[in-house]
């Protein structure tokens, strides 16, 4: 065995070998360094388009936070806005937009009695079937019947509406970041454009809250579009946070009980924790105080 700190001379053909060694492990760390620029390149170019694009996107006004009465750990929704909600969804946004994953069931108990969802739902017509002769047929709506949809598939809705799809609004404060105040901010943010604002395409309008500043959908509300009954104001804002807290309820139903849920939760293992805390003292008490005397 060669000691670790000898020198060793090798003749003039290991040193050689070792030379060509050394020299081909330096033209490997010089290809992998340009590759490792070549790659540096690429991806700081992505890393500036991306960058590009955050700014882009940081040209949308971003909306205001609002204090909802349903927010927070011990908020819960106002009902009496969210049947003011399903009006104004009924009355202006169900001619464009449908709410396909809400049946006429949930909302009794909520903001309608038994009866009136029933009324309700039987104001629609719904294709069933096939029946005894293999044919469908119209009948009266059913509570468990859905909304129904304003068109009959995608295409018809492009085509009534300049080639724009008019979102299901069934989970639409869930698929939008801060949802609920991008609606809010959206339906409530119409505006003339700004000076020096490229000119918009006939048949879009100007909203800062949207993604491009130009959007498809005229200002769905004015005041007094509809007249509530309990005597409330039909201003936008008023009406817009009525439709926003209905569509917040309709993407989360679930919302109270599972508030209600985390606070019996709560309270259920702070009880488990006192108690195991007592007794872990009430056990351990005596042994730890305990002393030791030598006689």
């Amino acid at each position: 065995l060669i000691p670790f700190f000898s020198v060793v001379k090798l003749p003039r053909s290991g040193r050689s070998e070792i030379l060509t060694v050394r020299m081909f492990k330096l033209g490997m760390k010089n290809v992998v360094l340009r590759r490792a620029a070549q790659v540096a390149g690429v991806v700081g170019t992505a890393g500036a388009v991306a960058t590009a694009t955050a700014f882009a996107n940081d040209e949308v006004a971003h909306p205001y936070s609002l204090n909802w009465e349903h927010g927070g750990f011990f908020g819960a929704f106002d009902h009496k806005s969210l049947r003011r909600g399903h009006q104004v969804y009924k009355e202006v946004c169900a001619t464009c937009h449908s709410l396909n994953l809400v049946a006429y069931r949930t909302l009794e108990g909520v903001a309608f009695t038994e009866a009136e969802v029933k009324e309700m739902a039987a104001e629609i017509d719904v294709l069933d079937g096939p029946n005894d002769e293999g044919e469908m047929f119209e009948r009266p709506g059913k509570p468990s019947d859905y909304f129904p949809a304003p068109y009959a598939n995608d295409e018809a809705a492009r085509a009534a509406n300049g080639g724009a799809l008019p979102p299901d609004l069934s989970l639409i404060t869930k698929a939008r970041h801060d949802g609920q105040n991008y609606v809010y901010a959206l339906l409530t943010g119409y505006t003339d454009a700004p000076a020096g604002t490229p000119p918009l395409r006939a048949g879009l309008y100007y909203n800062p809250y949207f993604p491009g500043g130009a959007i498809g959908m005229p200002a769905p509300l004015m005041d007094e579009a509809v007249e509530f009954p309990d005597g409330t104001d039909a201003t936008v804002s008023q009406m817009a946070k009525d439709v926003v807290t209905f569509l917040t309820w309709a993407a989360e139903p679930e919302l109270e009980e599972r508030k209600l849920l985390g606070m019996r939760a709560i309270l259920c293992f702070s009880f488990m924790a006192l108690t195991a805390g007592y007794y872990k003292r009430l056990r351990w008490l005596p042994l730890k105080t305990r002393t030791s005397k030598y006689v």
